[in-house]
């Protein structure tokens, strides 16, 4: 493949450790473990409107980019957390660009991954259009591995993030929790219609619940994303819910602690992923041991800068997009204070601006010959 990955040296040099401070000999091989599919995602934007039945519409743009769990995945590795991620890779040029994109690109650890003969990669075709998006999908169960699983799947880690199942227990949830990780968990559509919170019996060994508003509220039976957080705080010790263009909004069970963020205003090119980045900057900012209301603060702002590009797993921004962001703002006239105080904790974490922005992105296609 010809997709251009970043050295490994380019990555020490340009990405930021949040947990330097935090670290010792006896801390586990990764921060971040995860597992799930991995798709490639081809994505369309500057579409007029949704497509109409019986006609063809042309996009203004066009990208392919690693999705699925990889969105989750690239913005914990963005944000300088040591990532691990366990899934299945299709045995096709799809699958073999992403695993590249991830592991070379990105830096993320694939040791628990595997390549599986015979089996295609699932696609993902997402469309992007006034501030949504509406996606088609194919793809098949990988089949599973030979044998029993490795000892070390799960391996030993500082957290790990998951997607809850309805009426579905995942044992690695429970294995990963026992080893003494930090477990962090949103949830799907329940399609069933049920919203039953009983059902989600991984959420006993979770942290900290993240779900959108729509589905907090549906689970709770209550009317307001606010009066959700604060029933599912007596689930788990940390209830968040992401409001969309409205912010999130925080309870900590433990100490009776609530944050309420609002989000920053952007225009939005492509919304995929965003739920994922705001996760992983949440996810960081724990670990490195921040006041509640800065972890949402930086999962806004992470989601935010998201939004601004295309590509799902390719849109996670890094610090050095971070630090332009906060540069740019703080010397911007006209500036909210109060908006800018809400921020000010970034001042003594970012790096200097020392590389053009951005990162990695989306590209058209894959697969480019190299000129000689």
């Amino acid at each position: 493949m010809s997709a251009r990955t970043a050295s490994p040296t380019d990555r020490q040099t340009t990405c930021l450790d949040p947990l330097a401070g935090l670290r010792t000999p006896q801390d586990p091989p990764c921060d971040v473990y995860l597992t799930g599919t991995v798709f490639l995602d081809i994505i369309f934007t500057g579409l007029a409107g949704a497509p109409v039945r019986g006609t063809e519409s042309w996009a203004r743009g066009m990208g392919s980019s690693p999705g699925g769990v990889a969105n989750m995945a690239t913005a914990l590795a963005r944000l300088g957390l040591r990532t691990s991620l366990a899934a299945a890779f299709g045995d096709d040029h799809y699958g073999e660009y992403c695993w590249d994109a991830l592991e070379q690109g990105e830096g993320i650890d694939l040791t628990q991954s595997r390549t599986v003969p015979g089996w295609h990669s699932p696609v993902t075709v997402s469309m992007a259009y006034e501030g949504e998006r509406t996606m088609v999908s194919h793809g098949h169960d990988a089949p599973d591995p030979d044998g029993a699983p490795t000892p070390d799947c799960p391996p030993r880690s500082r957290a790990a993030i998951a997607s809850l199942e309805q009426g579905r227990p995942q044992e690695w949830i429970a294995a990963a929790a026992a080893r003494g990780a930090r477990i962090f968990a949103d949830v799907g559509w329940d399609d069933t219609g049920r919203w039953d919170l009983d059902g989600l019996t991984d959420l006993a060994h979770c942290e900290a619940f993240l779900p959108n508003a729509e589905e907090a509220m549906r689970y709770t039976r209550t009317s307001c994303p606010r009066a959700a957080a604060r029933a599912l705080a007596e689930r788990v010790p940390v209830a968040v819910v992401t409001m969309g263009t409205e912010g999130a909004y925080a309870v900590d069970a433990r100490t009776g602690e609530t944050a309420d963020v609002p989000a920053i205003a952007v225009e939005a090119l492509d919304p995929t992923g965003a739920g994922d980045v705001f996760v992983a900057g949440f996810v960081t900012g724990t670990l490195a041991g921040w006041p509640l209301a800065d972890r949402l603060a930086f999962g806004g702002l992470t989601a935010a800068l998201s939004v601004q590009e295309f590509g799902g797993s390719l849109s996670a921004p890094g610090w050095a997009e971070i630090a332009a962001w906060w540069q740019r703002v703080t010397h911007c006239e006209g500036q909210d204070p109060a908006a800018l105080r809400r921020y000010a904790f970034l001042a003594g974490l970012l790096p200097e601006v020392t590389r053009p922005w951005p990162l990695r992105r989306a590209v058209p296609t894959i697969g480019f010959r190299t000129p000689q």
